[in-house]
């Protein structure tokens, strides 16, 4: 009996110090974990045209009791790019004191060619202590693309002070998405004059192609020479232009009208050599 009892108490003793032991294993691991930084975005996953950037507003925390210095590294699809902003100024690391977090504007641009797809963008900060991963995604849904020209290409006209010439203008969707709300402007010298039919694209659909015609109206008493004008089309996605020169010359009739006051006047001055030189 003595010694079953002191055998019981043995096992009792060795009972507790493994439920110790336990609790004391757990205790140091839920402190680790505590202790491990986290990597947070408020949006992970945004959708946006090829030229167009993913923003992300992040937040990095450090949990640890001592300051860390956070390398930002992404794994990104060939010829992507990636820019991390902290207060505005571009980083590629930064340094945490203990308990604290810092925001971080994550700025990814895919490539033209990217296929319309959804990306997985894993980044990692990584630190001397641990290394903390957030996994973003960047959804490619097309891209937007618009030029503007002549049917033929050609970017010059001739003109004559004081005329009205309608200039025929090209406009095409080159992008993989439709484009909506064009609108279009121009830039002029001084005191010239342009219209446009129509004045605003409400649709133009991915590959098509719309003909617009300008009406160009050039001031009386416009100086020969060479003018630069540059129309343009744009809405909220996309944006292109198209610069022009324009030569301006004398109008046919002003030319008649020169050749007429210098024939009266060499005539005038005939005559009157006629008249008194013989004096």
């Amino acid at each position: 009996m003595f010694t079953k009892f002191y055998f019981n108490q043995f096992l009792t003793s060795r009972f507790k110090s493994f439920v110790f032991l336990v609790l004391t294993l757990t205790c140091i691991q839920t402190n680790l974990k505590a202790q491990k930084s986290s990597f947070k975005a408020n949006l992970m996953n945004i959708e946006a045209a090829t030229n167009e950037t993913f923003r992300y507003n992040t937040t990095l925390q450090n949990a640890s009791s001592t300051t860390n210095i956070y390398e930002l590294k992404a794994d990104l699809p060939t010829g992507w790019s990636v820019t991390y902003r902290v207060d505005g100024s571009q980083v590629t690391s930064l340094s945490i004191d203990p308990e604290k977090t810092r925001e971080i504007a994550v700025e990814i641009n895919s490539t033209p060619t990217a296929d319309p797809n959804k990306y997985k963008i894993p980044i990692r900060a990584i630190s001397k202590s641990d290394t903390t991963l957030l996994q973003l995604e960047a959804v490619v849904k097309g891209s937007y693309g618009l030029s503007l020209s002549t049917p033929s290409g050609r970017l010059s006209e001739e003109l004559t002070s004081g005329s009205n010439k309608q200039i025929q203008l090209a406009l095409k969707n080159t992008g993989t998405l439709a484009l909506n709300d064009i609108s279009l402007s121009s830039q002029l010298p001084n005191n010239w004059q342009a219209t446009f039919e129509p004045s605003q694209v409400k649709n133009l659909a991915s590959g098509k192609e719309l003909n617009i015609t300008v009406n160009l109206t050039v001031p009386d008493k416009t100086i020969v020479g060479d003018y630069a004008a540059t129309f343009t089309a744009s809405n909220s996605n996309s944006n292109t232009s198209a610069a022009f020169r324009f030569i301006v010359k004398t109008s046919l009739l002003s030319g008649w009208i020169g050749i007429v006051v210098i024939l009266v006047a060499l005539a005038s001055v005939y005559y009157l050599i006629r008249k008194y030189g013989r004096r």
